[in-house]
């Protein structure tokens, strides 16, 4: 799945030092877990979505410092991201890999096929469009083995309900189930968390947050010799029902981090988009975003987003207090480089402290944390904190879509499911989401669709 160039440069930058860095801090943890690999001492792992997230997020595995693992099989719908994904993975894990033709599945049953290659205990990475994310912890759950999903998990309300029920079933089975919201497991925000917590820089009044950067997610109509679902699923950034659209699939880090240092969830969300310089560009996001989410308490959040060439780009998010202020991002979701100052004004002589560098990579900490509770049959289960930041995400996104004000409740409540038949797609099912004549597809129309995000079709 694509990224953007600061987020490939992030992951490129950190996996070049995650082995001496994490083997330098982290000892091989203890082999309690009775669903631990069946007995053995080297946990199998299937990749399921190969795109660049999906390698990404099977690099790290493989690079887990507290014992062996071993990737067994890989799945997609499009067999050139399958062979592209197994030959990157080859020339650096080559010693962890035994995925020989008969175990690389294509098709929307592959997921199925590769999870059946596991044996209970064994770890399963969903990394395809969030759309899939559900049918592939249901599944994971009926096979008893343990999952790693990306973010989002849900894109809209009946699916988060059905998630949180999901993650219920999960403890009952002792499952582990990681969530890649992988900032929540860099240590730097951890220990930022626990000064905020202890009232560093006060009571905490305001938090604002931006992503900014050039043209994200564009495409023009469907001309190539592939369906339009699999054209759906190979853009999904572009695409509400696959993916939240950019809104969800970018900006969820952020609101979760914001969020996780407040200690709550917004209730409710009020917001503005706008679309400007699209072209032939037939996607579903709005050019700019301006959310404002509160707190039970009447703290404001503010997050600008904006994907427009020539403009001023920007990564960051912050904290402000009644005593000061603190940095929870910096440029990027890595390094986070977080520090707290005795002021608003953000200046080197109003610094209390800063967290030392270089950093470990949160992208491989979360795998390391989620290999460690397996092995060490601990709790680790982040399936409804997923669910609930992937909704309150979608909160935002919603408020700005339809031009309302959307709360906690009604975003959860929300009927309307994006793609209800998702679990039943095959290769030759049409998509969700239907183009007219001139191949565009319906945009979010604020103020004229009121109770939906777009018009669907007949």
């Amino acid at each position: 799945m694509s990224q953007t160039a600061s987020e490939q440069t992030s992951r490129r930058e950190f996996l070049k030092n995650t082995g001496r860095i994490a083997a330098a801090s982290t000892l091989v943890a203890g082999l309690g877990s009775s669903l631990y690999a069946a007995g053995s001492d080297t946990i199998h792992v299937a990749l399921i979505g190969c795109g660049g997230r999906g390698t990404g997020a099977a690099q790290n595995a493989l690079s887990v410092p507290n014992g062996r693992t071993k990737l067994i099989a890989l799945a997609d719908v499009f067999a050139d991201r399958v062979d592209r994904s197994f030959k990157g993975l080859q020339e650096r894990h080559a010693a962890q890999m035994d995925v020989p033709d008969d175990r690389k599945f294509v098709g929307f049953d592959a997921y199925k096929k590769a999870m059946d290659c596991l044996r209970p205990g064994d770890v399963a990475i969903s990394a395809t469009p969030p759309a899939f994310r559900e049918v592939h912890l249901t599944y994971a759950i009926q096979k008893g083995v343990h999952l790693f999903m990306e973010k989002p998990v849900t894109v809209d309300g009946p699916t988060t309900k059905r998630m949180l029920v999901l993650a219920k079933e999960a403890d009952k089975k002792n499952l582990k189930i990681g969530v890649g919201l992988m900032v929540r497991h860099c240590r730097g925000r951890q220990e930022l968390k626990k000064r905020i917590d202890a009232g560093e820089i006060g009571d905490i009044h305001t938090i604002r947050a931006y992503r900014m950067g050039g043209r994200a997610a564009t495409l023009g109509p469907n001309t190539s010799n592939i369906s339009d679902l699999l054209y759906q699923i190979r853009r999904f950034h572009s695409f509400l029902w696959s993916s939240g659209g950019l809104f969800s699939d970018y900006y969820i880090h952020q609101i979760d981090e914001c969020s996780w240092m407040k200690g709550a969830w917004p209730v409710e969300a009020r917001a503005i988009g706008a679309r400007h310089y699209r072209g032939n560009s037939v996607d579903q996001n709005l050019d700019n975003y301006s959310v404002e989410y509160t707190f039970a308490d009447g703290t404001k959040f503010f997050y600008g987003g904006r994907h427009m060439d020539g403009c001023e780009n920007a990564f960051n998010s912050f904290v402000h207090g009644t005593k000061g202020s603190a940095v929870v991002s910096t440029s990027a979701h890595t390094p986070g480089r977080v520090r707290t100052y005795r002021d608003q004004n953000m200046a080197r002589e109003n610094l209390i402290w800063n967290f030392p560098q270089p950093e470990p990579s949160p992208y491989q900490l979360e795998w390391d944390d989620l290999i460690d509770a397996i092995r060490r049959d601990e709790p680790f289960n982040e399936t409804e904190r997923g669910a609930i930041a992937s909704m309150v995400t979608s909160m935002g996104r919603m408020a700005a879509h339809t031009g309302n004000v959307i709360t906690y409740d009604q975003m959860l409540n929300c009927p309307h499911e994006f793609a209800p038949n998702v679990a039943k797609f095959t290769m030759d099912s049409p998509a969700p989401l239907k183009a007219d004549s001139e191949g565009k597809y319906p945009v979010p129309q604020p103020g004229v669709l009121k109770d939906r995000e777009y018009q669907e079709f007949a």
